[in-house]
């Protein structure tokens, strides 16, 4: 199938049939719903868990020091949770979901407990490199289950269901580990976490009874894999690395060896992508692509609270609700575009898309001004909002894409399994981008805040091309 972006809705001559059932409240009910309440839980505690720990931070150096390890904490889990994301396919196609999520959430619940009781800074690294594992395979399970899992005339609401997970880990993740903190509980706020995944293994365990691994045990392929693995590091050690040069140089290096991966992965015969991606005339690839420039623009939201706080004055509150104006825009239009049935009008949203995400950036970026007022905070949220419409509009409409892609199962399960991984590391490179921008911003806030806004709306651009690509009949 050369066009996985027309096979993303129903067959020609069967949507009446299939939209009497693809409603949310049959999704949303019986087996389906116990399936969907732990694909949804296992991304949510992936994406929660980010900022979860950035609000911690703080109180965990000033109880156990180490204070130049600060960035290895989220580097170390989100290096390990890309590299687990690579082996979802091959985990899910050889055991199956139930067993599958058990290992993903209790391996997640070990890493959580370990974080809990570290009483030193090396330990808890330590930690969130396994709790990282844990969550890069929840993350990926998100997607590759749905396709095994759910009838196809469900896949984009179950799509969109779980790609708002990752709108409300921003939302809740921070407020959650503010209190932990502000109540000098943040080992508890581990535990808390561990005490979660384990109830959610008990509700996987129960949830997939029918659906089942094949048994086949696909070969690892190391020829592939090393260079990816070497680009992951190389691309998460930019975070940590002084800013500037040494950045540019290891992003550089991480891209270098990217390019060695896909020429490796083109000539080999066991892939970590989808053999299909790497046909000429195929639009897998492009699909790919946007889904990565979509999560550059997430990275966005990262800053909008340092920027309001500086440039306008707002009190932290006031800043961090204007960050989640983002969020808030993807979750509402992503949960009202997975009714669109129509293949045109699914192309439609997905071209739309990047257009509004990069037109809302933009806006955004040249209305950094010093002495804001109400009314231009207003405009902020205004354009801020088309920003994050524009993310939800084609993010769920890409992942059915992707699942729809091939009617091979293994095939399948990696090509959603990948939309995970391509997510990972664009929100990798984006970041390193995002950092180094900022630094040549000097001392002036308002010129790191255009320098960011705009260099990463150049990133979004980039979406607008691809996704005309995917989508071309």
């Amino acid at each position: 199938m050369n066009e996985p972006v027309q096979s993303a809705g129903p067959a020609e001559g069967t949507n009446a049939s299939l939209s009497q059932a693809d409603t949310w409240s049959d999704l949303l009910t019986g087996r389906h719903l116990a399936i969907v309440t732990v694909l949804a839980s296992g991304v949510l505690i992936y994406a929660m868990n980010l900022y979860f720990t950035a609000a911690l931070m703080p109180s965990i150096v000033a109880d156990i020091g180490g204070q130049h390890y600060y960035a290895w904490v989220t580097t170390s889990f989100v290096v390990a949770a890309i590299v687990a994301s690579l082996f979802v396919s091959r985990i899910l196609d050889w055991k199956g979901p139930r067993a599958a999520y058990i290992l993903g959430f209790l391996t997640f619940a070990f890493g959580a407990a370990g974080n809990a009781v570290s009483p030193t800074m090396e330990l808890l690294i330590a930690g969130r490199v396994v709790q990282g594992l844990g969550g890069g395979l929840l993350a990926g399970l998100g997607y590759a289950v749905i396709r095994s899992a759910l009838p196809e005339q469900h896949w984009a609401r179950a799509t969109g269901a779980v790609s708002a997970m990752w709108g409300l880990g921003t939302l809740f993740g921070p407020a959650l580990g503010g209190v932990f903190a502000e109540l000098g509980l943040w080992r508890w706020a581990y535990g808390a976490l561990a005490f979660a995944a384990l109830v959610f293994t008990i509700l996987a365990q129960r949830s997939f009874g029918s659906v089942a691994g094949s048994g086949h045990r696909a070969p690892v392929p190391v020829a592939s894999l090393v260079p990816l693995v070497l680009a992951i590091v190389a691309i998460s050690l930019s975070a940590v690395v002084p800013i500037g040069w040494p950045t540019l140089a290891m992003v550089g290096a991480g891209l270098v060896l990217l390019v060695l991966f896909v020429t490796v992965e083109r000539r080999a015969h066991d892939t970590i992508l989808p053999r299909m991606t790497y046909r000429r005339g195929n639009s897998l690839k492009w699909v790919y692509l946007t889904v990565a420039a979509l999560s550059a623009g997430v990275m966005v939201e990262t800053f909008i609270p340092l920027f309001a706080q500086k440039l306008a004055g707002l009190a932290p509150l006031a800043a961090g609700l204007l960050g989640a104006v983002l969020s808030l825009a993807w979750v509402i239009a992503q949960l009202f575009v997975v009714s669109v049935s129509s293949d045109a009008g699914r192309r439609r949203a997905i071209r739309l898309g990047p257009l509004l995400l990069t037109a809302g950036l933009i806006a955004y970026g040249l209305l950094q001004v010093e002495g804001t007022d109400l009314a231009m905070i207003t405009l902020w949220a205004a354009v801020l909002a088309v920003a994050g419409a524009g993310i939800g509009l084609a993010w769920p409409l890409l992942g059915v894409a992707a699942m729809s892609a091939t009617s091979d199962p293994a095939e399948g399960g990696k090509a959603a399994a990948a939309i995970t991984t391509t997510q990972l590391i664009a929100f990798s490179v984006t970041s390193a981008f995002a950092g180094t921008l900022m630094a040549a911003g000097g001392d002036s806030v308002l010129e790191a805040a255009r320098y960011v806004t705009l260099g990463i709306a150049l990133l979004t651009l980039a979406g607008i091309l691809t996704a005309g690509i995917a989508t071309r009949r």
